[in-house]
């Protein structure tokens, strides 16, 4: 049994940095493939970024690739998303997710954080 917290959400001017994270409770957490989601208002649901539960697989969206990454810290049992060059249209409620076995982009995970806003400024 895994519960999702996410914190780091608020406002940041485009172009700026915001970092993310989930936090989770449960011994079983490095069991777990973790990811990121967002939906803006209007839109459905978006696959932003997933690891798997050792850290070792990675896949990140098109959208966000080459600005957003993706990280675990088991040890602390948070992942994180650290987002650079934030673009107004990265303007969402981002939730975490957690699954068990390998990472998935669709939205078949077992267990979601309540969510997160994040607002970029143009």
């Amino acid at each position: 049994q895994v519960q999702l917290v996410e914190s780091g959400g608020g406002v940041v001017q485009a172009g700026g940095s915001l970092r993310l994270s989930c936090a989770a409770s449960g011994r079983t957490f490095s069991s777990y493939s973790m990811g990121w989601f967002r939906q803006a208002p209007g839109k459905e649901r978006e696959f932003v970024a997933a690891i798997s539960w050792s850290g070792g697989s990675i896949y990140d969206a098109d959208s966000v690739k080459g600005r957003f990454t993706i990280s675990r810290d088991n040890a602390k049992n948070t992942m994180y998303l650290q987002m650079n060059s934030l673009k107004p249209e990265d303007t969402a409620v981002y939730y975490c997710a957690a699954r068990r076995g390998a990472l998935r982009s669709d939205s078949s995970y077992d267990y979601w954080g309540q969510g997160t806003q994040v607002t970029v400024s143009s």
